[in-house]
């Protein structure tokens, strides 16, 4: 008899988003982006984190400063962006992201862009701010669906 309890694929690729998120040095916000094909196929992730070529020890990690050229918001390219960004393969097509943070407006018009038909988030800890009610709009207005992961409370631990 096949084993019953493997996760599933939301689980999955949520995960790899979540891992993939472990990767970024930001300090205060670490998030990961997972695209994925209509076969469930992974077909690129990423992290936020600074551009190639710009090292994570000379620029600015800070979210305040006199000056905002001294803060990381100018120079961080976010997860969505960043995978988007590496995939080498084309279009993506009526893929589906798997974030762990909703999509700020700018990655919204790169995945809306893309040819992404899906979000699944798992915190939209800013849905009240112009960005993210601006991401909701053109989502609405271009199609693309959204939705809330659900996590099923599942704890699955790694040694690696």
């Amino acid at each position: 008899m096949k084993r019953l309890d493997y996760i599933s694929w939301d689980e999955y690729f949520m995960g790899v988003a979540m891992l993939a998120a472990m990767r970024s040095k930001d300090p205060g916000t670490q998030v990961g982006a997972c695209i994925v094909s209509p076969e469930n196929k992974i077909l690129t992730v990423g992290y936020n984190g600074f551009p190639i070529g710009c090292s994570d020890d000379e620029f600015p990690w800070d979210r305040e400063a006199e000056d905002p050229y001294d803060t990381k918001y100018q120079y961080v390219t976010h997860a969505e962006m960043n995978a988007i960004l590496n995939f080498r393969g084309g279009r993506l097509d009526d893929a589906r992201v798997y974030v762990t943070l909703f999509p700020c407006n700018e990655c919204t018009k790169a995945i809306i862009q893309s040819g992404i038909r899906e979000i699944i988030y798992n915190s939209d800890k800013y849905a009240d701010t112009p960005s993210i009610r601006a991401s909701k709009r053109m989502l609405d207005a271009a199609g693309v669906k959204y939705r809330q992961y659900e996590a099923g409370g599942r704890f699955i631990e790694l040694h690696l």
